[in-house]
């Protein structure tokens, strides 16, 4: 096996169920490089990161809802950061049952900043606190995955686990303005939902989940329809 293989897989385990606590690992222990300390109580809760500054870090791979009751216990008295990654290029590494490589290809899915909508939708107007700030890494990653995909039930799921091979890009969020700086300019005349689909490169659910959060945190309002078709349009301030 090629060098370059046997660091890919320094470390597989649990092959076949999802899990996120490489990436979650890796992403912690970079952000206390500079200082910090790990798995600190804070009240009733465990925070992943405090900085020496005193701010409080959650590294977020999946949804954002769990971290509601934190949010809402905690951001009024405390500066937050929630750090999110995204793969902005990722490597598909399959694997036999003993851990050796099968196969290596470059996935074509590529993450945007506008991916953060499908997770933000669970508190949109928190964007606006002055006590929270919202970091994307951009990473370049490998998704280490079994030697094929399992069909149980009719359903086909190819789960496996996500590791950091190096950050390309991280972005701050720390209001309405960032949110807006994040995505493409949004067209000066009215557009529609799937206009903004092909704006940003997503499908029609997602670019409904951006909409919805846009509208929330004051950036776009209803324009009416085209036809059937509602439409949203930039708010006088943006």
């Amino acid at each position: 096996m090629a060098a370059d293989q046997r660091s890919t897989l320094s470390v597989v385990s649990s092959i076949g169920v999802l899990r996120e606590g490489s990436l979650h690992t890796a992403i912690k222990a970079m952000l206390v490089e500079t200082g910090g300390r790990l798995e600190v109580p804070v009240g009733p809760f465990v925070i992943d990161v405090v900085r020496p500054d005193g701010e409080l870090i959650e590294v977020q791979t999946g949804g954002f809802a769990p971290l509601r009751r934190k949010l809402d216990a905690l951001l009024d008295q405390h500066r937050m950061r929630i750090v999110h990654p995204l793969a902005a290029e990722r490597r598909i590494v399959r694997v036999d049952a003993h851990g050796e490589v099968i196969s290596i290809r470059r996935s074509r899915r590529r993450a945007t900043a506008a991916d953060l909508f499908d997770k933000l939708v669970a508190f949109p107007s928190l964007v606006s606190h002055p006590n929270l700030t919202i970091e994307i890494l951009m990473l370049r990653e490998d998704h280490i995955r079994a030697a094929a995909p399992v069909t149980s039930r009719r359903r086909t799921r190819d789960p496996g686990e996500r590791r950091l091979v190096d950050v390309l890009e991280r972005i701050e969020l720390r209001g309405p303005g960032d949110v807006l700086g994040a995505l493409p300019r949004l067209p000066v005349e009215p557009f529609s939902t799937r206009e903004l689909a092909s704006l940003l490169g997503c499908g029609i659910l997602l670019a409904q989940r951006t909409a919805y959060c846009l509208r929330v945190i004051g950036l776009i309002e209803s324009a009416g329809k085209r036809g059937p078709t509602p439409l949203h349009r930039r708010t006088a301030t943006t």
